[in-house]
């Protein structure tokens, strides 16, 4: 696949993986889970039903990450892991699920903090969103005819 095919399909996968798991991390908190309350469901079912889709959701949006992860260090090298606003906002959000499910696993009774790294991957996910893809600043920049 020539460079310019991967540059695409990069781009493409980016912004694929980026909406399906910052709007479903938005979508279950906003929407999902408020609309089921509204619908009269016994708070404890609604209480099981969280218990049951955050850490699934949370662990597709660590395996989305984790993709995009690999399109920005092809797209733009190594370095822009660290360096690259995406990229820190991308090991900040692994960072953070990690956490969830560590505290998840050995305090599981710091519902605070849970709530708080879901929420902080929510909010890593909208810094993200406002960033240009990458591969897609070098064209945005150069002059065109």
């Amino acid at each position: 696949m020539s460079e310019t095919g991967f540059s695409r399909a990069g781009q493409i996968s980016w912004q694929l993986v980026q909406t399906f798991w910052v709007g479903g991390l938005w979508g279950m908190h906003f929407v999902v889970l408020p609309g089921i309350g509204k619908v009269g469901i016994a708070p404890l079912l609604i209480e099981e039903i969280r218990g049951m889709l955050v850490p699934l959701l949370l662990g597709f949006a660590a395996c989305a990450v984790f993709l995009q992860m690999l399109v920005l260090v092809r797209a733009r090298g190594l370095r822009s892991a660290f360096r690259d606003v995406r990229g820190q906002a991308l090991i900040a959000v692994q960072l953070l699920i990690a956490s969830h499910f560590l505290c998840r696993i050995w305090l599981p009774d710091q519902a605070y903090w849970q709530v708080f790294s879901y929420l902080a991957v929510a909010m890593c996910g909208l810094v993200l969103v406002l960033q240009p893809v990458p591969g897609a600043e070098a064209k945005a920049s150069s002059p065109t005819a």
